[in-house]
């Protein structure tokens, strides 16, 4: 792997000079079709409303949407002229989005107007009730969000206080080349350019800081470990929020000048009508999303007869799953990777050349420019080959930090420069490594890191509840569900359902409990600490999980 010491904005103006009339982006649902000319002509013009708009190199702006055009739009055009993105979870709610607003500074938030339930004009006014008498294109002033001073809407319609798409890109005409230029020749490599929040333990949330170099030669190493080449076609539903989206693929795609065919969001037919019609050659996605393509190819027939490649990774994945990937898709190339958000994100990989049961049951090995060892949680000392202990990596893609959180970050980097990642492990002699469970009690579902301390403090807010235990019980589809474990009030009743509907409106769907239950007291060590490996193999009988619990991943 070659080291690429360039800002995003440098890389994509060399792609767009060498592979000017190639295309860069493709929507097979809508008329979206750019040549990289084209996308870094998009990605200037959005920079320069920035600028227009008034933000300043080193300002903070989320981004509340889906896999729309304007998304990769705005990763590009931000990371120009030196605004850093804060990229914000789809499924989030009020309390959620208010959260991080705040613990980010942003300046600005950019929004589509609603996704799926979920009214995203509606939960930013319940934030800021204020906006709705705000008029449209002033700046913002509220005391309860005071570094907030503009509201966008990623879409022609209009909605109290917010400016719309075309009046924000107005904003830039006044802007010249000149001026961009200035702006982007002032933005280095080392710079944080994107902030993106994974759950805490502490029960919030935390701003990984990213930069240029960390994502730019993730999405390059990881490009060169699935052989993405100028010639492919990849195609995504992976949210572009997650690293997976906005690194692993779109910027993926720019190092390589290859074509990125965006889904706005996963729904499994579209996906393969869309790699039928674009004859993608690369396919992305996380175990649920390749199960749930694999069923959807039981009822209809699609040419998928160009896939070949692809990355499967965001959760564990089954080694059943990864078979049928390469016997029914056809993707004799799919690898698996493994990582972190701290990580930019992908620490391991496995390689196309690997031989199949290496790619169907390990996460494969160090990227390039990345260092992995696994040590023993309790003193830290390296471990031999085959001994499980938590995966440590250092190396270019390790974070900047947590925003404004020095204490957590000094926790997950050592003096050495060491991210201790909180997964167990083991390495093999060659490298290759297997991930055997976590240290911390987290849950991933479907790809979405869920930290069950986050969702203990919301149900504390319940009157009813005296205590409560969150855990992950396995899933087939999902791979993991979240379970409540609840202790009641002394003298109080409740149902499931209660609980669930207290949750609906006020934490992301994916975060409200599939199962509850009630309990009068919980499995404790001798020092009173509560068991929760204990709390999953009770569910896991109790609610006849032992098929989940059994499906072998790498």
């Amino acid at each position: 792997m070659s080291f690429l010491n360039q800002t995003i904005g440098a890389l994509l103006d060399e792609v767009s000079e060498r592979l000017a009339d190639k295309e860069a982006m493709v929507y097979a649902d809508r008329p979206v079709r750019y040549t990289y000319r084209q996308l870094r002509q998009a990605s200037d013009q959005v920079a320069k409303a920035l600028i227009g708009l008034g933000i300043k190199k080193g300002d903070t702006i989320a981004l509340w949407a889906t896999n729309v055009p304007e998304w990769v739009l705005l990763q590009l055009g931000s990371a120009k002229m030196g605004a850093i993105l804060v990229t914000v979870n789809t499924q989030y709610q009020a309390s959620e989005l208010e959260y991080l607003l705040k613990q980010s500074d942003s300046t600005a938030i950019f929004l589509v107007e609603r996704f799926k339930q979920s009214d995203y004009v509606g939960i930013f006014n319940a934030i800021l009730p204020e906006l709705r008498e705000h008029p449209r294109g002033k700046v913002f002033e509220f005391s309860s969000l005071p570094k907030l001073r503009h509201g966008i809407l990623l879409s022609e319609q209009s909605a109290p206080g917010l400016l719309n798409w075309s009046e924000f890109l107005s904003l830039g005409e006044a802007v010249s080349d000149e001026t961009l230029r200035t702006y982007q020749d002032a933005t280095s490599p080392e710079d944080v350019i994107n902030i993106q929040y994974t759950s805490g333990t502490t029960g919030f949330p935390k701003g990984v800081m990213l930069t240029h170099i960390n994502i730019v030669n993730n999405a390059n190493a990881v490009a060169d470990a699935m052989n993405l080449k100028e010639e492919d076609r990849l195609c995504f539903p992976v949210p572009l929020f997650h690293c997976f989206g906005c690194v692993m693929s779109s910027l993926a795609c720019v190092t390589k000048g290859a074509t990125m065919v965006p889904i706005e969001y996963f729904e499994p037919h579209t996906v393969l009508k869309a790699v039928e019609q674009e004859q993608c050659t690369a396919l992305h996605g996380v175990p649920t999303m390749f199960i749930a393509e694999l069923e959807a190819l039981k009822t209809k027939t699609y040419d998928i007869g160009t896939l070949r490649k692809g990355i499967m990774a965001g959760s564990p994945c089954p080694v059943e799953v990864m078979k049928q990937v390469i016997t029914t898709m056809g993707m004799e190339e799919v690898t698996i990777a493994y990582g972190q958000t701290e990580a930019s994100p992908v620490i391991t990989q496995t390689r196309i050349d690997d031989p199949l049961e290496r790619r169907v049951a390990t996460v494969g090995r160090n990227l390039d420019g990345i260092e992995v060892k696994i040590v023993d949680p309790a003193t830290g000392e390296t471990l031999p080959y085959g001994q499980q202990g938590e995966l440590c990596a250092r190396g270019y893609s390790i974070m900047a930090g947590y925003y404004n959180m020095p204490e957590a970050t000094r926790q997950a980097i050592d003096e050495e420069g060491w991210l201790h990642t909180g997964d167990l492990a083991v390495m093999d002699e060659e490298g290759y490594c297997n991930i055997t469970g976590r240290l911390k009690d987290m849950i991933i579902r479907g790809g979405d890191n869920i930290y069950p301390r986050e969702i203990e403090e919301f149900l504390y807010r319940h009157p009813k509840i005296a205590d409560v235990q969150v855990v992950g019980l396995p899933d087939v589809k999902y791979g993991e569900e979240v379970c409540a474990v609840i202790r009641l009030r002394e003298g109080e009743k409740a149902t499931a359902e209660e609980i669930r509907e207290f949750c609906r409106g006020q934490i992301a769907y994916n975060k409200i409990p599939r199962f509850v239950d009630f309990v009068q007291d919980y499995p404790v060590t001798a020092s009173g600490k509560i068991q929760k490996y204990r709390l999953r193999e009770t569910y896991i009988e109790k609610y006849h999980l032992q098929e989940a619990a059994g499906i072998v991943t790498a």
